[in-house]
Formats: structure tokens, sequence, C-alpha cells
């Protein structure tokens, strides 16, 4: 039986996010609410609006990923299941909720390192906004955004 998207946007709160605490997972859960919402862009035609695609659209989330590097990836999706405090999260981002240290940032990463690239991902389509707890989160770019719009007959 297929996970609900509320359970699949919980097993990615505590998959991605799970040790940095309820701010550190509610940006996480910020950022995949922002992607599902932005209307303009890769998320909205390719996804238009569906949380399970957004998690689910290949090379997004490394948590996703069963193989990553050739290895077993054993903290996945399907084997982190969710606690309470994942649920909650959940449910606070699936009622319209945002992390403010995130605002609409589209992507973020773990460095393992103490600073965050200027840019990311690798098309530098989004720059640094926010550090919070071991996640760098990232906004559009004007230039992004515009190409974006361009692309969605929308400028």
């Amino acid at each position: 039986m297929p996970l609900s998207a509320r359970e699949l946007l919980a097993r990615i709160i505590r998959c991605e996010a799970e040790g940095e605490g309820d701010n550190g997972m509610k940006a996480v859960a910020t950022v995949v609410m922002n992607r599902v919402h932005v209307p303009y862009g890769e998320y909205q035609r390719v996804c238009r609006g569906d949380l399970r695609c957004v998690i689910m659209q290949p090379d997004q989330f490394t948590c996703v990923k069963e193989v990553v590097a050739g290895q077993y990836n054993p903290q996945n999706i399907y084997n982190m299941t969710p606690l309470q405090v994942h649920y909650d999260i959940a449910d606070w981002a699936l009622s319209g909720n945002k992390s403010l240290a995130v605002d609409n940032c589209l992507w973020y990463y773990n460095p393992f390192i103490p600073n965050c690239a200027s840019y990311f991902p690798r098309n530098q389509s989004g720059v640094y906004y926010n550090r919070v707890v071991q996640h760098c989160f990232y906004t559009p770019t004007v230039a992004a955004e515009l190409k974006w719009h361009k692309a969605d007959g929308i400028a």
C-alpha cells in the first residue's frame, strides 16, 4: 500500500533533519512545502502542487535514494519510521505554517563543514539565504526567477 503524502512528509523530515531539533525540521518541511506551492518554475511544471511528486522527484532528496554513490543508503525514507514529533511537524507544515528562517527557499543541503556555498544547486539558480543548524538554505536568484517566468509565459 502506498504511503500517504503526510506519511512521506513526516519520513522526509525525519530522514533529512531528525537531529536538528524542531527549528531544523521545520526549516526542511518549509522548503518541501515551498516547492509544492511555488507558482512557477520546475516544481510547478513537473509536480503541479503534488506533494508526493515533489518528494519523489528524482535526484532531489538523498533520503529518497536507496543507493548513494554506489553504496546502500540505510538512512532512507523507506527505513525511517516517523515518530510523533515528525508527524506533528508535517501537520504544522501541511496546515500552511512556514519557518521564517528560510522564508521562500527552495533548496537546502548539509555541507558537513562550517561554511555554506554562495550558490546552490550546481546550476547556481539559488543564492545563500540562511543557515539553520547544520543545513544551508537557498532562495532563487533573480536571474533564475526571470528565466522560469519566461519559460512559463509569465514574463
